[in-house]
Parts: C-alpha cells; sequence; structure tokens
C-alpha cells in the first residue's frame, strides 16, 4: 500500500469512528444494515467469501443459504457499529448486556488460582467479550495483527487497552513468553483461532473439509498447564438493545500420548469451534479463504504436512 492510501485509509477509518460515535444509536446501527445489505446485493468479494464458507456449515437450500449470507453481512457491520461506538459505553451497559453459558468454567479455573487459554473463532464481537472479561475480575491479554497504517494498528491496540485488555503485536519477539507469564500470574490469555493457512498452520478437519488452525493455544497450555477451554460468541435481540451471548465450552485436556497432543487439542478446538458456529451461524464472521479446498490449485498451502510433536 503507497503512503497516499495509507494515509486515506487512516482518514477513512478516523473519521468514520467519530462520525459514528455521533449519530443517534438507532440511526447508526440502521445505517450499517443499510451498509451491510448494499454489499450484500452487490455480492462484494467479502460477501461472497463469507457465503462459500456459511455453505460448509449445514446443508442448506441456495434461499436459505443466501438469506444466512445476508444476515451474516449484517451481524458483521454491527460488530463494526459496536466497535465505533464501544468506547462510549459504561461498563453498567457492557456487562448487563451480557449473557454468558457454563461461566463456572472460567470461574472455577480462575479461583483455583490457574490462568486459562480461550481460544475464539471470529464470532459476535470478541471486543466486547474482552472488556466483560476485564471488567469482571479476569484480566485478559491477547495479540493483535499489525495492520498498515500504523497509526491504524496503534489506534485498535490504544482501543482495546481502553477496554481492559493487555496487547501484544501478532508475531513479535518474545509473545509466546509474554502470554505464558500472564498465564501463570492467573491471568486469561483470548486467540482468535480458527484461521492459518501458512504452513506453521495445524491440520485439522472443520465441517468435514480441511483446514489448517493457530498451534498457539494448545502451545500455550501444553507450556504452562492452564486449563484449554474454547468459547464461542454470538448476538441476540435487535439493535441497539441487542446482548452478547458468551458460551464457555468443555476444557479440552492434553492426551496421554504426547506426540500427538498439538494436533489433537487443536482438532478439538475444531469440533467446539463447530458447535457453537452450527448454533449461530449468522454471526460467524469468516469473510476470508479458510478451506484449503479454496485455495488455488496451484498454491503449495493446499499440499499436506507433518506436525512436529
Amino acid at each position: 500500500m503507497s503512503a497516499f492510501g495509507d494515509r486515506r485509509q487512516l482518514w477513512l477509518y478516523s473519521t468514520g469512528w467519530k462520525a459514528v460515535q455521533h449519530m443517534p444509536e438507532r440511526a447508526a446501527y440502521r445505517s450499517f444494515r443499510t451498509i451491510a445489505d448494499f454489499f450484500w446485493r452487490r455480492g462484494s468479494p467479502s460477501v461472497r467469501r463469507l457465503e462459500q464458507n456459511l455453505a460448509r456449515v449445514d446443508k442448506y437450500t441456495p434461499d436459505e443459504l443466501r438469506e444466512l449470507t445476508r444476515l451474516g453481512a449484517r451481524s458483521y457491520m454491527r460488530y463494526w457499529c459496536d466497535a465505533f461506538r464501544m468506547s462510549e459505553w459504561s461498563h453498567e451497559r457492557i456487562l448487563d448486556r451480557v449473557r454468558v453459558v457454563d461461566e463456572y468454567r472460567l470461574r472455577d479455573a480462575l479461583a483455583a488460582g490457574r490462568g486459562v487459554v480461550v481460544p475464539l473463532p471470529h464470532m459476535g464481537n470478541w471486543d466486547w467479550a474482552g472488556a466483560w472479561a476485564c471488567l469482571t475480575g479476569a484480566p485478559l491479554a491477547t495479540v493483535a495483527e499489525r495492520l498498515r497504517p500504523e497509526a491504524l494498528y496503534e489506534r485498535f491496540v490504544t482501543y482495546r487497552e481502553a477496554l481492559g485488555m493487555t496487547v501484544h503485536p501478532l508475531g513479535g519477539d518474545g509473545v509466546m513468553s509474554a502470554l505464558a507469564e500472564h498465564l501463570n500470574r492467573g491471568g486469561l490469555v483470548c486467540l482468535p483461532a480458527e484461521r492459518d493457512l501458512s504452513r506453521r498452520g495445524v491440520p485439522v478437519t472443520l465441517f468435514g473439509e480441511p483446514t489448517r488452525m493457530p498451534a498457539g493455544s494448545a502451545m500455550l497450555a501444553l507450556r504452562t498447564g492452564a486449563p484449554l477451554i474454547p468459547v464461542t460468541l454470538s448476538y441476540e435481540g435487535r439493535e441497539p438493545e441487542h446482548r452478547l451471548v458468551i458460551r464457555f465450552h468443555e476444557p479440552i485436556d492434553p492426551p496421554e500420548e504426547r506426540g500427538e497432543r498439538l494436533a489433537t487439542m487443536t482438532q478439538r478446538i475444531a469440533d467446539a469451534f463447530e458447535v457453537g458456529i452450527r448454533a449461530n451461524p449468522e454471526d460467524w464472521h469468516m469473510t476470508q479463504r479458510l478451506f484449503l479446498s479454496d485455495l488455488d490449485i496451484n498454491d503449495p498451502r493446499r499440499r499436506p504436512q507433518q506436525v512436529a510433536p
């Protein structure tokens, strides 16, 4: 991206962020629904990719899939409207509009002084879930992919830090050690975890198809002994009165076979994600290529690989 393109993107985000914060709430969410419907009708590349991924979730008729994709585009734009407005939300609003399923799985571990590793897919609004965790006594650390321009990345980091999170740059030096230290102090580490098509990703099966997922969550749990508890997120209700639902799935224990631990634990994360996504597919915001079969036929990432123990 050129320097001009960087400045343009920063200006668009900054201007849009400020404008949405000052709009009447209902008007803001109504505008984002309109934007979602516009791109859905146009069949933008992101919408087509979303539809392609949603088609793997279940056996939908063409009309059902098209309607699900429309709802998915609306849910994704709801997330962005939330993100632009959430810095103005009170703590009471953040907490009162969250419903938690099986919260004891998190609290029991934290009460015992153990850190917890939470892998989660791109669902609902994980910034909101992170703010909820921090406000309820679960100090959270995570990673963020570096964006261009750098000022835009710093703005998103500042936004998340204002919600109470500790944010490390994805792939930065010493990040895994810093996250491990946070866990050893009894903290919570949340990591986006359903997509890593690089050769470093762990081969898994998701909705019956091969893909790769990041190794980081399972690696941290093995390194520190922290419980590994997948989470899925969804919305309920119509904006702006909508709520966030946080569901804690069963903890994943390391298998006895040491050589298979990383692969087995990552596959079990994928299994938990399947359950959560199937329950609320419209809130799964995966607008990028995810499945190996969607890669170009000559893409080297399509080739099978062996995962080191």
